[in-house]
């Protein structure tokens, strides 16, 4: 009898270490199969991506071979410099544009949408149900010089018959805000539904003004949602090269088009892939910053829909 309920009183604790076992592999077991898909197709590709730049030699002249070529990426840095920096422009440029324009859109979404919320964000999110590529193009109709508002204001006299729009950095500034504005739309909302409405009630009660309340409490809180939604813009605008191939020209080119030449043109794989790391070096520098600002914890709650 003592036995019996001395083996009684000892199993509790080794089903409880089976237990504890299982629950500290679960999260192990949930997070395997997307770690085992980035691994594949991110990791991967990027080791053989980093492999190719540090190759020397070229298609007509006996082929690639790995040499640990690092002169790669400073030729690839000197002689493309101009391209970076007119990226990292644009991008900023879009970015701050897209700020503008989406901040006030979220804000009245969250604030003021009512039960018509969902309907709202539904029409942000339309122009995604289009190829990206369409609807650069259709960017090209409508900025045509002839096209429906141009070849209308010119037709009122009200522009010179010589005033074109396409060619030039405003296009293609134009035609990236509005590819990337959904990324910029939805982080900020995210945010700005975060937000307790009560809060900005009370500081209405102690005698703030709507702009003062505003810029006291509903900001402050959404700062999460504008730095998210600065990454989520910035970093794709970066690399861009469809906008800038569609809508401008040799003289608006960026380093995304500078990348698709040489691999699909000029056959210059060690260079794409040299210009294509340090691009992605540069990203993931801002996207550490702003981790270490804010912490990622932030990044994830703004981007969740």
């Amino acid at each position: 009898m003592a036995g019996t309920m001395q083996d009684v009183t000892s199993a509790p604790p080794a089903v409880e270490g089976r237990t504890s076992t299982r629950k500290r592999l679960v999260p192990y077991g949930l997070a395997a199969p997307a770690v085992i898909w980035l691994g594949l197709l991110f990791i991967v590709p990027m080791g053989f991506l980093a492999a190719t730049s540090l190759k020397s030699g070229g298609v007509f002249s006996g082929g690639f071979r790995f040499s640990w070529e690092w002169a790669n990426y400073g030729e690839s840095i000197s002689e493309n410099s101009t391209y970076f920096i007119r990226s990292i422009e644009y991008s900023a440029i879009v970015t701050v544009v897209g700020l503008l324009l989406a901040y006030p859109l979220a804000y009245w979404i969250a604030f003021h949408g009512g039960r018509w919320k969902g309907s709202l964000l539904f029409l942000v999110l339309l122009p995604f149900f289009v190829s990206f590529i369409i609807r650069t193009v259709q960017w090209r109709f409508i900025l045509g010089d002839n096209g429906p508002v141009l070849g209308t204001l010119k037709g009122f006299g009200l522009l010179p018959d010589t005033f074109h729009v396409l060619a030039t950095p405003l296009a293609v500034i134009a035609g990236m805000t509005y590819n990337f504005l959904p990324f910029t739309t939805f982080p900020l909302y995210v945010a700005l539904e975060r937000i307790d409405h009560r809060l900005v009630e009370a500081a209405q009660d102690l005698y703030a003004s709507r702009a003062k309340a505003f810029w006291k409490v509903v900001f402050p809180l959404s700062i999460p949602g504008v730095f998210a939604a600065v990454l989520l813009t910035f970093v794709p605008a970066t690399g861009d090269y469809v906008d800038a191939e569609l809508l401008g020209s040799s003289n608006t080119k960026l380093i995304g088009n500078i990348i698709q030449t040489k691999f699909l043109v000029s056959l210059d794989y060690p260079g794409a892939a040299a210009l294509s790391i340090v691009l992605m070096i540069g990203m993931l520098v801002l996207a550490s910053i702003y981790a270490r600002v804010l912490g990622t914890e932030d990044v994830a709650g703004s981007v969740a829909a």
